[in-house]
């Protein structure tokens, strides 16, 4: 017996697509809250990777339900590098936010805004 929203697809269930859009939409929605309420420069950080997870997640699910029991390889080439890319995106925010925090003792971004270099 099936499930809300689940196929049967060569002897197996899966899932639908719109589960997968929903969970990225929802990721989306929790980063850009992220982006536009916090003031801390490490949770801003944290709401981009948040915010690139859901393209991730999208972009996956619309390669694997682009053909019925096929998975597009070069989709997931791209979000494995997207995800090697961000990575590194991310380690060089840290690496500032550590450096602001040493030098300012502070990692809000109203204040450090107001500074001078």
């Amino acid at each position: 017996m099936l499930g809300y929203g689940e196929r049967r697809e060569g002897g197996r269930s899966t899932l639908s697509i719109e589960f997968f859009l929903a969970g990225s939409l929802a990721l989306y929605f929790i980063g850009l809250y992220c982006l536009v309420t916090k003031k801390n420069l490490i949770k801003l950080i944290i709401g981009i990777e948040i915010i690139v997870n859901a393209a991730d997640l999208n972009f996956i699910a619309f390669a694997a339900y682009r053909v019925q029991g096929f998975t597009d390889p070069l989709a997931q080439s791209f979000v494995i590098i997207s995800i090697g890319v961000s990575s590194c995106v991310i380690a060089v925010g840290l690496a500032i936010a550590i450096y602001a925090y040493r030098r300012y003792k502070t990692l809000d971004v109203s204040e450090l805004k107001e500074l001078k270099w």
